[in-house]
């Protein structure tokens, strides 16, 4: 059975990387999630990843910290290397070949982000890992993901979460709350769910690129959603 998608842009949150921590990076949580993303190499799958870097710096109310906007952001889009580079050699490890390519240049340490390149990376089956954001303030490392899976052409974004999918509210706060399996960018619009921030929503809804929100702590569940499984919930036009 051959995979229903070919090019993938896998979002994690810096969040997930902590696992049971308060913060930092948890090395069981990075040697999973390379043993999962192997599973889909291995079928031929090319894969791209974007993370967050909430686990080690979040922009916090300038107010509070005393540090501007623009600069917070420029220190959390720093965050998004480190954890690019921890992610870089869990691959590794596994027997991975990968580039991590950084919006802001560091060039000890990352390519700078080159569209063409990253393509020629992917087609050569290494795994390409997207640091440092969009490079810019004030935009989020979901708009980065947007931005780079339109750039890259993948077939579809990836967020893995630590919820099964989008529901009608948080079913960490609410029991009630039910589980779409499939929903249009129009009703999450109108229902006001919290998928992704609305630029980086609008981006996907605008270039026709499909969203499956799924849990990715479950071992074997991103094998299942580049299966064509019904994992997670599928957000299209």
């Amino acid at each position: 059975m051959l995979p229903k998608y070919k090019r993938i842009l896998l979002k994690l949150s810096g969040e997930s990387l902590m696992g049971d921590g308060n913060y930092g990076i948890d090395p069981k949580v990075i040697t999973h999630y390379a043993y999962d993303i192997k599973s889909v190499t291995d079928l031929g799958v090319q894969v791209a990843i974007v993370i967050g870097g909430g686990n080690i710096y979040r922009g916090m109310n300038e107010a509070e910290t005393g540090i501007e906007r623009a600069q917070g952001d420029y220190m959390g889009m720093l965050a998004t290397v480190i954890n690019g580079m921890a992610m870089q050699s869990g691959l590794e490890k596994v027997g991975l070949y990968t580039r991590l390519q950084s919006a802001i240049k560091m060039e000890q340490i990352a390519e700078p982000y080159i569209r063409r390149r990253a393509i020629r990376h992917l087609e050569k089956g290494r795994v390409v890992i997207f640091g440092a954001g969009t490079g810019n303030p004030y935009f989020t490392t979901d708009t980065a993901a947007s931005l780079r899976a339109i750039e890259i052409q993948a077939d579809v974004i990836l967020k893995g979460t630590r919820v099964d999918g989008i529901y009608t509210a948080d079913p960490e706060k609410d029991s009630t709350a039910t589980r779409f399996e499939s929903i249009t960018f129009a009703e999450v619009y109108q229902k006001s769910l919290n998928v992704m921030d609305m630029t980086a929503f609008t981006l996907c809804q605008e270039n026709k690129l499909p969203i499956i929100v799924f849990d990715m702590n479950k071992p074997g569940n991103l094998l299942q959603v580049i299966m064509g499984k019904r994992v997670g919930t599928l957000v299209t036009a």
